[in-house]
């Protein structure tokens, strides 16, 4: 590791730990030729997920998106951002974990949706509405009638 105060490569290792996530470790060092410390963080490689969207785009999934439309599906709801982010953590573990590179971009939105089905009706027809494109109010009106129907 290269030291970041006189540039030389020779260190020693003083101390490992993993970090709170226990999804990094953190090395401290010492440079021998400087005698300062460092701190240096080993992370696993994620493997990128592409998301194809609708009209045959691909793009990298990306989390803080997710999160915005999530957002604006639960404005003004009582729904805890610790939730929403575990979510998100967990909708992004489960994107990766399929071993897949290429996801289409139904596969996410349906995860999305059946999590804000279980969680509030509104925030599910909010993000419904955008998601499969609602173009009147009669597409509004059938979806409420089969979550009513889901709900009885």
């Amino acid at each position: 590791m290269k030291c970041p105060f006189c540039g030389q490569i020779d260190d020693k290792v003083i101390d490992s730990r993993l970090n709170k996530e226990a999804d990094a470790i953190r090395r401290r060092r010492e440079c021998l030729t400087c005698g300062r410390r460092f701190t240096t963080f080993e992370h696993t490689e994620e493997i990128s997920v592409m998301i194809v969207k609708k009209d045959g785009r691909r793009e990298d999934f990306n989390k803080s998106k997710v999160r915005t439309g999530i957002l604006n599906a639960c404005q003004k709801r009582n729904i805890s951002m610790n939730v929403i982010d575990g979510f998100l953590d967990e909708l992004e573990r489960d994107l990766r974990e399929t071993g897949e590179k290429e996801i289409p971009s139904s596969t996410v939105g349906e995860k999305i949706m059946l999590m804000l089905h279980n969680l509030d009706d509104v925030a599910y027809v909010r993000f419904a509405s955008v998601y499969r494109e609602f173009t009147d109010v009669d597409d509004f009106v059938s979806e409420l009638k089969s979550l009513k129907k889901s709900g009885e």
